[in-house]
C-alpha cells in the first residue's frame, strides 16, 4: 500500500496554543514553523515556504511576487492571522489563481472587532485626559497642590466624534462611545452606510467637513490606495485646535511628519496612535518626544482570548482550504 503523501504547511511564527493544537492534530499535514516570537527573516521565509501547499502567515510577513515564486506551484492556500490584508500582494495572488487551480486566501475578521474597539476607547480616553503625562507628574514630583487648570484635558460629553471608516470596528467604537453622551457622530468612507449609521444617527460627510467639525477623530478604515496618506497637512489644518486624533487602523493612513508638525504647532491638541510607520517605531522618532502624543505598540487585538481565537480561525481556514472544504472565513478574490 502506497503511503499517503502529506501536505506541507509552513507557519511563519509561533502562534497561540489553540491554533497550534489544531495544526498538530492534522494527520494529513506535515507542519513546519519558524520557532520564534520574532518575525522570520525574508531568506528564511523563502526557504521555509518552498514547496509548501499551505502558508499560515502574520501581518508582518510580506507575501509578494518573490515569495510566491519561492513557494512554487504547490501553494494552494494562504491563511493570514489578521483582518488586514495590505501585506498580501492580492493582485499577484489573483493572477496566479487564474493560471492554475487557484490560491485560496483566508483571514480573521470579526473575532478581533470588540477587542480592537476596546483598545480604541482606552487610547482615546488615555489621550484626551492626558493620563501618561499625569502619571509622570506623580512620579517626578510635579504633583503639588490642587490647581484649577493643571492637567486639564478634553471630555467626551456633548462632543462631536468623527469616525473615518464605519465598518465593523468603527461601528463597535461608536457603540461604546454612545453612552458617554456624544452629541453627534460624523463618518466618512467610500460610500454612505445608512443602515449601519442609523443606530448612532451618524451623518455621512466629506473628509474635510469631518476634520473641521469633530472634537475627536478616530481612524478605523482599511489601508487602500485611497486612504494612504489621507490624514496629512491639509487634514490637520482643517481640524480644531482643541481636537484629539486617534489612529487604530494602519500607520500609512497618516503622514507622520505632518502629524508631528500639527502637534508641535498647536494645530491640534493631542494624538493617540496604536499603529505607526514603520513598526516598531524607532526609539529616537520625533513623535516619541511629545507629551501630547500617546503611542502604543499595535496591541489592538492583544487579549489572550482574541489572539487564541484568531490563531484557531487561521488554522481552520488553512486546513479547510487544503482539504477542498469551505473556509470559515475566505477572502473572495
Amino acid at each position: 500500500m502506497r503511503p499517503v503523501r502529506l501536505m506541507k504547511v509552513f507557519v511563519t511564527r509561533r502562534i497561540p496554543p489553540d491554533g497550534w493544537a489544531a495544526l498538530a492534530r492534522a494527520a494529513d499535514c506535515e507542519v513546519e514553523h519558524w520557532d520564534s516570537d520574532e518575525p522570520i527573516p525574508a531568506k528564511e521565509l523563502e526557504r521555509g515556504v518552498a514547496g509548501a501547499h499551505g502558508l499560515l502567515c502574520l501581518l508582518t510577513d510580506r507575501v509578494d511576487k518573490r515569495l510566491l515564486d519561492a513557494a512554487g506551484s504547490n501553494l494552494r492556500v494562504i491563511s493570514t492571522m489578521s483582518v488586514g490584508l495590505d501585506h498580501l500582494a492580492l493582485e499577484e495572488i489573483k493572477k496566479r489563481s487564474l493560471l492554475r487551480s487557484g490560491i485560496r486566501v483566508g483571514y480573521t475578521p470579526d473575532v478581533l472587532t470588540d477587542t480592537t474597539a476596546e483598545l480604541a476607547m482606552s487610547l482615546l480616553l488615555t489621550t484626551c485626559r492626558r493620563l501618561p503625562e499625569a502619571m509622570e507628574e506623580v512620579k517626578n514630583g510635579g504633583w503639588s497642590a490642587w490647581k484649577p487648570l493643571w492637567m486639564c484635558g478634553y471630555g467626551l460629553t456633548q462632543s462631536t466624534v468623527g469616525i473615518i471608516g464605519l465598518g465593523r470596528i468603527g461601528q463597535a467604537i461608536a457603540r461604546r462611545l454612545k453612552p458617554f453622551g456624544i452629541q453627534r457622530f460624523l463618518y466618512t468612507g467610500r460610500q454612505p452606510r445608512p443602515q449601519e449609521a442609523a443606530e448612532f444617527q451618524a451623518e455621512f460627510v466629506s473628509t474635510p467637513r469631518l476634520a473641521a467639525e469633530s472634537d475627536f477623530i478616530i481612524v478605523a478604515c482599511s489601508l487602500t490606495p485611497a486612504t494612504k496618506g489621507l490624514c496629512n497637512k491639509d487634514f490637520f489644518q482643517q481640524m480644531k485646535s482643541t481636537a484629539v486624533f486617534v489612529n487604530i487602523s494602519r500607520g500609512e493612513v497618516v503622514n507622520q511628519d505632518d502629524l508631528y508638525e500639527a502637534l508641535t504647532s498647536g494645530q491640534i491638541a493631542a494624538a493617540g496612535l496604536d499603529v505607526t510607520t514603520p513598526e516598531p517605531l524607532p526609539t529616537d522618532h520625533p513623535l516619541l518626544t511629545l507629551k501630547n502624543c500617546v503611542i502604543l505598540p499595535h496591541i489592538g487585538s492583544a487579549t489572550y482570548g482574541t489572539r487564541n481565537t484568531m490563531s484557531l480561525l487561521a488554522a481552520n481556514n488553512l486546513l479547510a482550504g487544503l482539504r477542498g472544504e469551505p473556509m470559515p472565513r475566505e477572502l473572495k478574490l
